[in-house]
């Protein structure tokens, strides 16, 4: 049974109860949400460790991606990107490696990982095709399906699949003005194998088969946005909102089937689309969990895009985004390094956590208070306790000169809250 059919027999399972603690809700409350396909739970049957909810009511999650290329390929490295991801506060790690010894890679990051894991199955279907000295357009159905249930079966827990790369939706492509085409990957590779062997989409034509593998092992379906936006200037566009249309339908099958699913959403949105965005895809997905990469509402800061994202993902998490897939400081360079790993996790985590707040996620308004009533104090203990990165927050104010007393080098004694605390207690200034 997957956690959807669970929660439609009124079972609150035990990583609802896990959900529900971490969420400080209770567990009907977490099964109710599941039930109706706004909550989602990747947990595969095969893969144990915490359980994390991503969807309405519950705190914006953050995904990093990390992975090898075939120009560099390390398993230590991916491992520590792995650990230094999850101890920023990453609720979920993706593994895109493409270079290497691939199943080795993954095999090792799911031992290792204390959370939930997702891949892009075709990404290894492809690269292995290209050891062979084959073209990607020569994947069998048999070979892309086998590497779907290869990996649910070694407990991956949630896949992103291009099932909306659809003959229609490319021939709508086609006929666009598009200006950067199309940036998602495995987007680019499902419409080249369309057009050059003249066919449906496996994952499209064969969906019920895609159903049956992930209802075997509670595999969350991530359905991507083949088609998103790799630019503002091509936000929206009819491409864009055709796959969107299709992924809804296909999240309403795949919730009649018991299978939990996620939708994924655009990449390049200007500032003043993102919240229309978001409302248009829950209102065309049927409430399903939003997926997004970024968004980014500018192209022009290479080596700053991480900003950017968490400036568009913000917006888009106060509107309904339930998870947001991070963005480093390489995005559009390079192969993130460790510390670009640690660096887009905090952005995201920044601006996941300003999202919650206008959402009126349990805590989160509470948690500026404390912050608030600690700096008052000057309790830095507290404060610390309560960034979101203690680790740079501490190292910083312990390279300060004042570090052991209570102002911070910036105002030292001209202190604000010290002056405000003499003027309002000094007994000279209140005399009638």
């Amino acid at each position: 049974m997957t956690q959807l059919e669970d929660a439609l027999n009124g079972k609150i399972t035990d990583a609802m109860k896990q959900v529900a603690e971490y969420e400080g809700m209770i567990g009907e409350e977490i099964r109710a949400g599941v039930a109706t396909g706004e909550i989602v739970i990747p947990k595969n049957i095969n893969h144990d460790f915490k359980a994390r909810g991503v969807g309405k009511g519950l705190k914006t999650k953050i995904n990093a991606n990390i992975g090898t290329s075939p120009s560099h390929f390390n398993l230590d490295e991916e491992l520590k990107k792995l650990d230094v991801a999850v101890d920023a506060g990453a609720d979920a790690v993706m593994d895109l490696s493409t270079g290497g010894d691939i199943s080795l890679i993954l095999k090792k990051i799911l031992e290792h990982s204390k959370v939930m894991i997702g891949t892009v199955p075709v990404y290894k279907s492809v690269s292995k095709k290209f050891l062979e000295g084959k073209a990607s357009t020569e994947l069998t159905v048999d070979e892309i399906f086998d590497e779907i249930e290869n990996q649910a079966k070694i407990g991956v827990d949630f896949v992103t699949v291009h099932c909306g790369i659809t003959r229609q939706t490319v021939n709508v492509l086609k006929n666009s003005n598009r200006l950067m085409g199309i940036v998602s990957r495995g987007g680019s590779l499902m419409t080249e194998w369309i057009l050059v062997n003249e066919k449906e989409n496996p994952l499209y034509e064969y969906y019920d088969r895609l159903l049956d593998i992930a209802r075997k092992y509670d595999v969350t379906l991530s359905l991507g946005d083949g088609l998103r936006p790799g630019t503002i200037c091509d936000a929206e566009d009819r491409a864009q909102i055709c796959e969107l249309v299709v992924l809804g339908e296909l999240a309403q099958t795949a919730r009649k089937a018991g299978v939990q699913v996620m939708i994924e959403g655009p990449g390049h949105v200007p500032l003043n689309r993102i919240a229309a965005d978001m409302k248009l895809q829950k209102r065309l997905c049927g409430n399903a969990p939003y997926y997004v990469l970024g968004p980014l509402p500018t192209d022009i800061a290479p080596g700053y895009d991480h900003i950017v994202s968490a400036i568009g993902g913000a917006i888009a998490a106060a509107n309904g985004a339930d998870f947001l897939c991070y963005v480093t400081p390489a995005e559009h360079l390079s192969l993130p390094t460790i510390d670009d790993v640690r660096e887009g996790v905090i952005a995201s985590k920044i601006a996941a956590h300003i999202g919650d707040i206008e959402k009126g996620i349990k805590g989160a308004w509470e948690r500026n208070e404390k912050m608030s009533h600690a700096r008052k104090r000057f309790d830095w203990k507290t404060m610390f306790e309560l960034s979101i990165d203690p680790v740079k927050a501490c190292r910083i104010r312990n390279s300060s000169e004042d570090k052991n007393r209570d102002v911070c080098t910036m105002c030292g004694d001209m202190c604000a809250l010290k002056t405000y605390e003499r003027a309002m207690t000094n007994p000279s200034l209140h005399k009638k």
